[in-house]
């Protein structure tokens, strides 16, 4: 049955998607309600920057599916899109995994320029915080500043800008600004060991803190 609303993919049990193209879709598919626009998404392959971006996905999921961590495939990106110059922009609660990444990166012959989340040390107060609106009132408390971190890469023209832990919704305003393509490598989370999936697959043990109903 169907509600009329589309797209609904995470609703459909079957995805003939990625079997057959022919096979029987629910009404909510958007290739029934959209057709239009999934020839429309063709053309954009066309685009030499997207075909070479999506080229060396591709290839690397042949590869190296099940076997390269997301790290090495960031570097193989890098490798065969000819990319030099990359951005690290991390939350300094991941400073330790940044500085890993760091050696990472220039171990493989990138040049990697990082920025952390507190760069220009801007206290709250200063955009509009109240005091009682800090974890710790009365203290000294940087903002984050993903804009600051966009514009610095930016500056410095990285080509690939990496994200490393920031918070949900910095990392937002950073991927508006940035003007440099972006890999997402690490969502910080700091309730599951930074696996945002871990509720997902243990539902009965989260349910307090990711349902309303839960009792």
């Amino acid at each position: 049955m169907s509600d009329g609303k589309s797209p609904q993919c995470a609703k459909c049990p079957l995805k003939p998607c990625a079997i057959d193209p022919e096979a029987k879709k629910p009404t909510f598919c958007p290739m029934v309600v959209y057709p239009k626009i999934v020839e429309e998404s063709m053309k954009e392959y066309e685009n030499e920057f997207i075909k070479n971006i999506h080229r060396s996905s591709t290839l690397m999921e042949k590869e190296g599916y099940g076997f390269w961590p997301r790290v090495r495939e960031v570097v193989e990106l890098c490798k065969r899109l000819n990319i030099k110059r990359i951005g690290v922009a991390f939350c300094v609660g991941l400073s330790e995994e940044a500085g890993r990444l760091d050696k990472v990166f220039e171990a493989w012959g990138l040049d990697v320029y990082s920025v952390a989340c507190k760069c220009g040390s801007i206290d709250k107060t200063r955009i509009g915080f109240e005091e009682k609106d800090k974890r710790k009132p009365g203290r000294y408390e940087p903002i984050c500043n993903p804009v600051l971190q966009a514009m610095i890469l930016n500056y410095v023209g990285t080509e690939l800008n990496v994200v490393v832990g920031l918070c949900v919704g910095h990392d937002t305003i950073f991927m508006r600004y940035s003007k440099a393509p972006i890999v997402y490598l690490i969502a910080k989370d700091r309730a599951t060991g930074h696996n945002p999936a871990a509720p997902l697959y243990t539902p009965n043990y989260f349910s307090k803190r990711i349902l309303p109903y839960s009792d």
